[in-house]
């Protein structure tokens, strides 16, 4: 599942690792950390069984994946696993020039460090007095053009009118409740630009509040797509910036108001990515000769986070995690108190007593088998079964696994806007993002007020089931309460506003963008998300291929309608913001 903003790697030093063990207790919490890191694949079945899902993941999420960061190699070798399988499972490829891969085209753009900046004659550095945001290749020049004050973001009672912004660098405040979910970013940008669609560029003066690791993010931004068509440029300014254009503090302008115009524009340096980003795509036909035309489409993502640059003991991270960030990196960076670390000190020294210290390995890699291993291997089991069923769904199944979910949903978003098969002719989306864990020791989540959720023995989350088709999410409640071993459903991150906003943090929002109904079934988060503990030994592997069955079962129900799942509810913009 992709971050809901970045957060630094948290660097657990100064913990003393030598004291003495806790005294006699009940069976260990621990107790996991004894279990082996490695199993031998074995031949897997048409059954959807934990047997098979432990024997593909244990493959999937192996160290020599090196954490199937996209332009790595790991990633590379991931996706090539992924479509051997679908191969030999029988998939019809369904990916470009008849192959099972679709090429995602990114490139890494980073800002020309050639060019100057200066208002006024004074040089402006990037990234302290102004922060610039890639707009693509077709972005608008702001050098030399007049600026304007447009009004507060926030208040569109406040805004110039289109017409005033023409051919000009718009600046805008920021009223305080837009900083309610963080820096007005992609969302802003998509707004402003359809509000003012003729302006030269436009600046946000929000740089004084913006969360100081943020910035490093922009400066190092991942890979993106590259855009030709014209749109304006970007900006974060700082305040004091922000006065310089305009020879007085924003708060006390008038819209409208005049100010001085830069010198330069950002322009960007491309670089193609070492290896390509690639979906892996395969269809099973429908039985059905007229509703073979239409596809069932099921996903999960084939990337993850790679590696950190520093190991440190695995038992470390996993102790410190459970105990003090149940939430790994939706929750803050322990620091720990000396009580803190005392107890954490205790946990280890028990644990590896027991285990020789063989649970201390120093460990730099974030395997990903729940995010998404788990949903890439449930895709895989959920194919297999179906290519051996004696009769098909009457639809059609598309399968795809997506690439670059983790930095900006790059591989769903360049799927439906390029699918392989005809858009209007997908019925429904089925989105699988970390679906292996989910327990009872596990923090799934928080509900909107802030407590903590936890999972139990029967614990799935759902996301967007009738959000676009009341009739969708009616049925997968009904396919659960026929099988013989139903989950119990939660819905609380599904809730209208929720600030994780987790209905816009996976790839089904891609599809649901252009008004295919979907279904995110997720776990939910916990301890090891994306953390270097993320590894298969953790995985409930049972769960899994209850939420694997689930999935199969509302595949077929879908596809086996004598009619399209009715879509009731408002469509959003394909090309505007996710809104939770």
């Amino acid at each position: 599942m992709s971050p809901s903003f970045l957060r630094p790697a948290a660097a657990l030093t100064g913990l003393c690792l030598l004291a003495a063990p806790l005294g006699a207790q009940g069976p260990s919490p621990w107790s996991v950390l004894e279990r082996t890191r490695t199993r031998a694949a074995e031949p897997t079945t048409r059954e959807i069984t934990p047997a098979d899902l432990m024997s593909r993941l244990y493959v999937f999420a192996d160290d020599s994946m090196g954490g199937r960061e996209l332009d790595t190699r790991g990633n590379a070798m991931g996706v090539e696993y992924l479509a051997r399988e679908a191969a030999r499972i029988g998939l019809v490829p369904a990916g470009d020039n008849g192959t099972f891969f679709q090429k995602v085209p990114l490139s890494y753009r980073t800002l020309d460090s050639t060019r100057t900046f200066a208002v006024g004659g004074r040089l402006l550095r990037p990234w302290v007095d102004f922060i610039p945001r890639d707009q693509g290749a077709g972005a608008r020049t702001i050098d030399g053009v007049p600026s304007v004050y447009g009004g507060t973001w926030g208040v569109p009672a406040s805004l110039i009118d289109a017409s005033a912004a023409a051919g000009k660098l718009v600046v805008l405040s920021v009223a305080p409740a837009g900083y309610a979910q963080g820096i007005p970013g992609t969302a802003a940008r998509a707004d402003v630009s359809a509000r003012f669609p003729d302006a030269a560029g436009f600046a946000v003066a929000g740089l004084d509040v913006m969360p100081r690791q943020i910035i490093p993010f922009y400066r190092n931004a991942g890979a993106s797509f590259t855009p030709t068509a014209p749109a304006p440029s970007f900006l974060y300014l700082s305040k004091g910036l922000g006065a310089e254009l305009f020879g007085g503090s924003l708060d006390s302008l008038a819209p409208g108001a005049s100010g001085r115009s830069f010198t330069g524009s950002p322009t960007y340096v491309d670089r193609s990515l070492e290896f390509p980003a690639r979906n892996v795509v395969g269809i099973i036909p429908g039985s059905d000769p007229r509703l073979r035309e239409e596809y069932i489409v099921i996903g999960a993502h084939n990337d993850h986070v790679g590696t950190v640059r520093v190991p440190l003991p695995h038992d470390s991270i996993y102790v410190v995690h459970h105990l003090y960030r149940p939430q790994g990196a939706d929750g803050r960076t322990p620091r720990l108190t000396p009580a803190q670390a005392d107890t954490v000190n205790g946990v280890l020294a028990e644990i590896r007593k027991k285990t020789g210290g063989r649970s201390a390995w120093p460990d730099s890699i974030n395997n990903g088998a729940d995010d998404d291993g788990s949903g890439s291997v449930s895709l895989l089991e959920i194919a297999e079964w179906f290519a051996a069923a004696p009769i098909k769904p009457k639809r059609s199944l598309l399968f795809i696994w997506h690439v670059g979910e983790e930095q900006g949903l790059f591989g769903s978003q360049y799927f439906t806007d390029h699918p392989t098969v005809p858009r209007d002719s997908i019925v429904a989306q089925l989105n699988m993002d970390m679906i292996g864990r989910g327990g009872a020791g596990d923090a799934t989540g928080e509900s909107k007020d802030g407590t903590l959720i936890r999972g139990d023995s029967n614990y799935v989350q759902l996301v967007g089931s009738r959000r676009l088709s009341t009739e969708l999410g009616n049925l997968v409640e009904s396919v659960n309460a026929s099988s013989r071993r139903p989950l119990k459903f939660d819905y609380a991150m599904d809730a209208d506003g929720h600030p994780q906003v987790i209905y816009c943090r996976s790839d089904h929002y891609e599809y649901a963008r252009y008004g295919i109904p979907i279904v995110f079934f997720t776990t939910g988060g916990h301890a090891d998300y994306h953390q270097v503990t993320d590894e298969p030994q953790y995985i409930d592997y049972d769960r899994l291929a209850r939420v694997s069955r689930l999935v199969a079962d509302l595949a077929a129900a879908v596809g086996n309608l004598d009619h399209r799942v009715l879509v009731d509810q408002p469509k959003p913009d394909p090309k505007g913001s996710c809104r939770q």
